[in-house]
């Protein structure tokens, strides 16, 4: 026997499960088109990201081709929306050096940011021995000698947004911060421990979602 709406047979069972049938239909349509309704006359705009220092504690390139590195970084996020609200439900952040990962993940907890509100996070990211391309060893190589190193800090994750009482499904999340690394001239940032260096940065960071 068929469990579609509307034939369940004679009498009026039949009648009842369509006009039930028809409401629930009914209902998730107007639920949909109010989401998408308020979307589009909210415009919902991606947060912004600054990345605002890295403290480096190691970063050693050694034979063959094994980097050590050991970073506290700073990054701050602004949720511009004045009323959408935003749930980081994943974020990891890492570093990379052209294109090649470089450090583990380390994952910043879940959070909300209410409308207008500003969230900082400092997570260290680090890699001990981590194997380089041999490309990458050598240009790592010829920055250190010059002593600045340019590296990306990224942060990968998943957001929904959250319009009063509706949240969306989830979205994916990619930030690209550049990190410029005077390493030549430990004057250039803050001494904040034996071997630790605070380097002032300030970087707006690229935001896909």
């Amino acid at each position: 026997m068929s469990k579609d709406c509307g034939n369940h047979g004679g009498g009026g069972g039949g009648g009842t499960a369509s006009r039930i049938c028809g409401a629930i239909i009914g209902f998730i349509i107007i639920v949909l088109i109010t989401i998408f309704l308020v979307w589009v006359i909210l415009q919902p705009t991606k947060p912004r990201f600054i990345l605002q220092d890295a403290t480096v504690y190691a970063f050693n390139l050694s034979q063959p081709n094994l980097l050590t590195s050991n970073f506290q970084i700073t990054i701050a996020s602004r949720n511009r929306n004045s009323r959408i609200g935003i749930y980081y439900d994943r974020l990891h952040v890492y570093a990379t050096y052209r294109n090649q990962q470089i450090t583990l993940r380390t994952a910043i907890p879940p959070t909300y940011q209410g409308h207008k509100e500003d969230n900082v996070w400092s997570p260290f990211v680090y890699g001990n021995s981590v194997p380089i391309a041999p490309f990458n060893a050598v240009a790592l190589g010829d920055e250190q000698n010059r002593g600045f190193v340019t590296l990306i800090i990224r942060a990968d994750g998943r957001v929904r947004w959250k319009v009063g009482t509706l949240i969306t499904g989830k979205y994916h999340l990619h930030v690209r911060c550049l990190a410029y690394i005077n390493l030549a001239d430990k004057a250039a940032g803050i001494h904040v421990g034996e071997n630790a260096v605070k380097y002032m940065l300030v970087n707006k960071c690229s935001v896909n979602v």
